[in-house]
């Protein structure tokens, strides 16, 4: 028997009651007994530490046992609950087992019985107290570029370490600003590949007609502007990490050439006849859901299946729950560095105040936020801005449906001339301009209003910088 057990005797008849704490006792049990209900609670509520195991009776004069544990979920939290049932009433251990009881003893309990499953019932405890203090001490705050002790984040960092080593391609998937591209790169400084090169491409930002080039390389001449060779972003990360952000806005026709390259390990520059061989890890990310763009038919059904042979998911920033405080001191205190200030650390004000924010921009909005807010606080105080924290955070939005306040107001008038005699092209950018604007020149937060990704906006405004057009009048 385990002499250090600390036990609670909840049992209303007191001869019975002494017979089963002198049983333990001589065992080298430290034991308390109590004749009902509401003296169990207030001993465990008040108790200096927590029982190992509580011998409950589930007929009391104040109160059902059952109700007990219903009542008093700390009861099971704390302690391994034992139940003491009279022959008859077995339904009703089972019950109390399903409310989370460790085992129950019928009535009359023999000594060796009590003896054995009181002392299983506390190694128990104990052994889950030491996992549980395990796990707090191996819980990481911090990981190869990312900030936060959260569960979800844990399972983010173990997800990491698994799939490090691996040669098959890993999708990463979650909302914009989550940190798709820490992902890529904590996998690649973990992996022994980590000697080699980390190449990350926005499949998004690049014109569609020199995404190919970008990709896989070019010889010279082999279109206009190619006045030199180019090695291509795969032949550079050979023996590395290629990194292929916003994988999901790739034109079909391209994605048909990446599959071949996922296949064979093959490129073949444009212009060229010869294929190379280069030995790359591929990471994707979209901000997207891959399988509503494959049901769209704006993405190979063969690709994302190729692709995502280990997938990891980012959780939001509003589901990370104190990760946010851990994130606004740590940009607090990289942002005073840079701008020669000293604050104090976030008060509990400040931290409810951000929690009460959803962040649709996630850990990128936050630290745009909390630098904002250095560059215009004097200190020692920090003053976040306005717009942070102004109403209770909404679990459910996503980043593709969130309107942020930056662009609240929608009232935006229409041209002089409304939208006579413009083209569609010429209204379609009208309407992304005159977003961007309300989101004070913030490219993510305006497609989020418009309900599209950044990555469009960016190709298009390209587009248009290319033509020398003007801009729409508003």
């Amino acid at each position: 028997m385990n002499s250090s057990l600390r036990v609670l005797i909840v049992e209303d008849t007191a001869s019975l009651a002494m017979t089963f704490a002198g049983q333990l006792e001589a065992v080298g049990c430290e034991v308390d007994v109590v004749g009902d209900g509401s003296e169990a609670r207030r001993l465990v509520e008040h108790a200096r530490q927590p029982y190992d195991v509580i011998l409950l009776d589930l007929k009391l004069p104040d109160c059902d046992g059952l109700q007990l544990l219903e009542m008093a979920p700390e009861f099971v939290e704390q302690s391994s609950v034992v139940v003491i049932t009279a022959d008859g009433s077995i339904n009703r251990a089972i019950q109390a087992m399903r409310l989370g009881a460790y085992d129950f003893l019928v009535k009359p309990v023999a000594p060796e019985r009590l003896t054995t499953t009181v002392n299983r019932a506390g190694e128990r405890r104990m052994l889950e107290r030491e996992v549980s203090v395990a796990r707090r001490l191996n819980r990481r705050e911090r990981f190869h570029g990312f900030v936060g002790a959260s569960d979800a984040m844990q399972a983010v960092y173990r997800a990491i370490e698994n799939v490090a080593n691996s040669k098959a391609t890993v999708f990463v998937t979650g909302e914009s600003g989550t940190g798709k591209e820490v992902t890529a790169e904590a996998i690649h400084q973990i992996s022994d590949r980590s000697s080699g090169n980390f190449v990350a491409i926005n499949c998004g930002a690049i014109p569609e007609n020199l995404l190919e080039s970008e990709l896989f390389g070019h010889v010279k001449g082999a279109f206009t502007g190619a006045l030199e060779n180019r090695i291509g972003a795969a032949k550079e990360a050979d023996g590395g990490t290629l990194f292929l952000d916003e994988i999901c806005e790739m034109e079909l026709k391209l994605q048909v050439k990446l599959l071949r390259f996922l296949q064979t390990g093959m490129i073949q520059r444009v212009g060229s006849s010869r294929p190379e061989a280069v030995n790359v890890r591929v990471i994707c990310a979209t901000n997207r859901d891959p399988a509503a763009e494959v049901a769209a038919g704006r993405f190979r059904e063969d690709l994302f299946y190729r692709l995502s042979v280990l997938p990891i998911e980012l959780p939001p920033l509003r589901q990370r729950g104190d990760d946010i405080a851990l994130l606004a001191q740590s940009f607090l205190d990289r942002f005073a560095a840079e701008e020669n200030k000293q604050f104090d650390t976030l008060t509990n004000e400040l931290v409810a105040q951000l929690k009460r924010h959803s962040w649709p921009g996630n850990v990128r909005e936050l630290q745009n936020a909390i630098r904002r807010a250095v560059v215009m606080s004097a200190g020692p105080q920090l003053s976040l801005p306005a717009n942070v924290g102004g109403e209770p955070a909404r679990a459910a939005m996503t980043t593709q449906t969130t309107q942020p306040a930056e662009a609240a107001d929608t009232d935006t008038p229409l041209p002089p001339s409304g939208f006579d005699g413009m083209t569609l092209e010429e209204i379609e950018r009208w309407a992304i301009e005159r977003a961007i604007e309300r989101c004070g020149g913030s490219i993510p937060a305006a497609a989020r209003v418009l309900d599209t990704s950044p990555s469009t906006l960016y190709r298009k405004r390209e587009r248009w910088a290319d033509r020398a057009d003007t801009p729409v009048s508003g």
